[in-house]
């Protein structure tokens, strides 16, 4: 089986997780059997040697990747170090890590929250997305994105919202914006709980969006597959 390292930069609201569990929780189940997994808390000083592991996967984070934080130019190091050295996925907070350590640059957006059901369109297929999909329906809860690509990044998922929203470096690094590994309830109460930081009116239809079907099943093969090598 396929040993993973699950890199938590962060964790949901200490009130959700009696209900959902953790962020190491959610990939385990969205990577379900054939694989092995490990969890390391980066914010204690925990990270891998990336050899040891068939793949990585960074989490999301309520972080921002340019906020002061001592564990970040570690993880920004150890990205660097990995990549080439083990298979990396980064989701959120972690694909926008992989960014800022890779040569891009990530901002607060000025199109503000990004919440809800947000549909992407696939502008580069890859070998490991089957079965194939034009465009997919994923959850996403961010205000910061990646506003200029490393120069070595392809961009393989893209939304009028989120340009950058989904990157690729060779055959063995990949990273995307919205989350796969959210429930819509989970995503629904996430949103939820910003009520006073997000107008009424976005967190409204973002609920709303999330009642919708979602291609949370395709995406996490495609990330098993690509982990699968």
């Amino acid at each position: 089986m396929s040993r993973i390292a699950i890199l938590e930069t962060g964790a949901p609201p200490s009130a959700l997780q009696p209900r959902f569990g953790d962020y190491g929780d959610m990939f385990y189940a969205l990577l379900g059997d054939g694989f092995v997994t490990q969890r390391f808390d980066v914010a204690a000083g925990a990270l891998p040697d990336a050899a040891a592991f068939d793949g990585a996967i960074l989490t999301g984070s309520a972080a921002g990747v340019y906020e002061d934080h001592a564990w970040l130019p570690p993880l920004f190091d150890w990205i660097r170090g990995a990549k080439g050295r083990t298979r990396l996925v980064g989701v959120c907070f972690g694909h926008q890590a992989m960014a800022q350590a890779l040569g891009g640059r990530v901002e607060q957006s000025d199109r503000g929250w990004g919440v809800g059901l947000h549909v992407y369109e696939v502008v580069s297929p890859e070998p490991w997305m089957q079965p194939a999909a034009p465009r997919i329906a994923l959850p996403c809860s961010h205000q910061d994105q990646v506003v200029e690509k490393p120069p070595e990044a392809r961009v393989w998922l893209a939304s009028g919202f989120t340009p950058f929203a989904g990157l690729a470096w060779g055959t063995d690094a990949i990273s995307i914006q919205p989350h796969p590994e959210f429930a819509p309830d989970f995503a629904a109460a996430l949103a939820e709980g910003r009520r006073g930081r997000i107008a009424d009116a976005v967190l409204d239809q973002a609920r709303t969006s999330l009642e919708a079907p979602n291609d949370r099943a395709i995406v996490g093969g495609w990330i098993r597959r690509f982990l699968g090598g």
